[in-house]
């Protein structure tokens, strides 16, 4: 699962990716088989969007994130002597564990011991069945054991647990790398949550449903299923950088990662949340070296939404529009964006990203629109989003409504509400959510305005030797003070 060291032309914190994306859901959060058999539907007619290496059977990489299918795991998990609380009261978490023994002895045991630090009950493992008959030996030679955790909840409510869980999951990460296992990159936790699960790994996208019979059994149900299949355009194919992530499946390259990440733990000091207090601290590093651009953005991500943001909030503040020097765009939302500018920078780069907590789930476009999205609603409730058309087969006497995502917009299936919310009412219920507009009006500063100053000191030296021993150049001084001034 390692990628190659830094050799010739080849540097690894260069990693970008292009591929296809989609979703399908149902409006009113009703649950089926078919939903999941759609997404994996989905997948194989996206198969021309992702990659294989030199073998026609090594796949750069594809998954589907579902909600947890509660009846089955249920009875799954009895098969293994454990007996489950109530729906919501316990997470799911899909794990890669080295291919050793001892190597997998000593995850488990990390695993056990922060939950159990973290107030919470490891309920016990069940092992993922699995086919690899199907995959490239180069796949298989990477390939990690796959089983389930399950986890049972001490916390005041779901949205608690969800926290815990996410602390959880980071400890972990962070106390395996500790360990330094000769084969501790194959340890990845793909999903840990009571309210969604994923399946991925280092596949074709027809290999996803052979390679894990779980998503074949009509007792796995989801109202959702986000797939993904990826095309690791100057990357290598790994089993963990499979998408989806937690929260995120994503098309196209974040060409500022560089600043996002070290903007991140620069801002590790100075952050705070009342939601997770204390367990702040526990989460860093949040981004470690050698995650891809999409991995980054996914943990930058959860972070906000774990912190209290809501989920469309946090993704306008990730990805926002192009509203500077915007004439068209309200004045609220203006100053939503002029707002939060100061509190987290653009993840910026052509980008189709497709996001859910598991209640929501919905699409956003870079603000120049420069990858494909592509969506339809049927008159039966069921929404479908891809990277183009033609991936589902709809009656077209069924299609109510059949667009695309615009530059810079978002659309959102709010499921345990029962509707989708455009773009439009989204976004002036979150820039009107709070006084943004006279917070800006009462902070800025206008220089003329200003009281005029006294007399300046004077100068013992000349302007330029000033100048000079305060390190300014004649490019500073044209490029950068004088357009200033003006």
């Amino acid at each position: 699962m390692a990628l190659p060291q830094r050799q010739g032309l080849y540097d690894p914190a260069h990693e970008h990716d292009a591929c296809g994306v989609g979703f399908v859901a149902h409006i009113r959060n009703q649950k089926s088989h078919a939903i999941v058999e759609q997404g994996l539907k989905i997948l194989e007619n996206l198969t021309h969007r992702g990659a294989t290496g030199y073998d026609p059977l090594l796949g750069d990489g594809a998954g589907i994130l579902i909600q947890i299918p509660d009846a089955f795991l249920r009875e799954e998990a009895a098969k293994c002597g454990i007996a489950l609380p109530a729906e919501g009261a316990y997470a799911c978490g899909n794990v890669f564990l080295p291919q050793s023994g001892k190597g997998r002895a000593d995850c488990e045991t990390t695993v056990a011991r922060i939950v159990s630090e973290e107030g919470q009950a490891l309920l016990g493992w069940r092992d993922v069945p699995r086919d690899n008959s199907g995959l490239a030996q180069a796949a298989k030679d990477a390939e990690p054991v796959v089983r389930q955790m399950f986890v049972g909840s001490n916390a005041a409510d779901q949205d608690a647990f969800e926290r815990k869980l996410f602390v959880i999951r980071k400890r972990i990460e962070h106390a395996v790398r500790a360990l330094n296992l000769a084969d501790g990159r194959q340890f990845y936790v793909t999903t840990l949550s009571s309210r969604t699960i994923g399946y991925k790994g280092m596949l074709l996208a027809h290999q996803v449903g052979e390679y894990y019979p779980d998503l074949k059994d009509p007792r796995v149900v989801s109202a959702l299923s986000l797939v993904h299949q990826r095309f690791s355009t100057n990357t290598f194919p790994t089993w963990d950088l499979a998408h989806p992530f937690r929260m995120i499946a994503h098309n196209g390259e974040i060409n500022t990662l560089r600043s996002n990440i070290n903007w991140m733990a620069a801002r590790q000091k100075s952050m705070y949340s009342k939601w997770l207090d204390e367990d702040l601290a526990k989460l860093w590093p949040l981004i470690v070296e050698g995650q891809s651009d999409s991995a980054s953005f996914d943990n930058a991500l959860e972070l906000l939404v774990m912190g209290g943001y809501p989920l469309a909030h946090a993704m306008m503040l990730l990805i926002p529009e192009a509203w500077a020097g915007n004439p068209m765009m309200d004045e609220d939302r203006r100053a939503f964006y002029e707002f939060h500018a100061p509190v987290m920078e653009p993840w910026d780069g052509p980008a189709a990203v497709a996001f859910t907590d598991g209640r929501q789930i919905g699409a956003t476009l870079d603000r120049n629109g420069l990858r494909p999205a592509r969506y339809l609603v049927t008159d039966d409730g069921i929404v479908l989003m891809a990277s183009e058309m033609g991936v589902l087969d709809f009656p077209e006497a069924r299609i109510a409504k059949k667009w695309r995502l615009q530059p810079g917009k978002m659309f959102l299936i709010d499921l345990e509400a029962g509707r989708i919310i455009d773009d439009a009412e989204l976004k002036k219920n979150i820039a009107t959510s709070e006084p943004y507009r006279r917070w800006i009006e009462e902070s800025r500063v206008f220089l003329n305005k200003l009281p005029a100053g006294g007399a300046l000191p004077a100068m013992r030296e000349s302007l330029l030797d000033t100048q000079q021993a305060f390190g300014y150049s004649q490019e500073d001084l044209k490029v950068i003070i004088d357009p200033m001034i003006r």
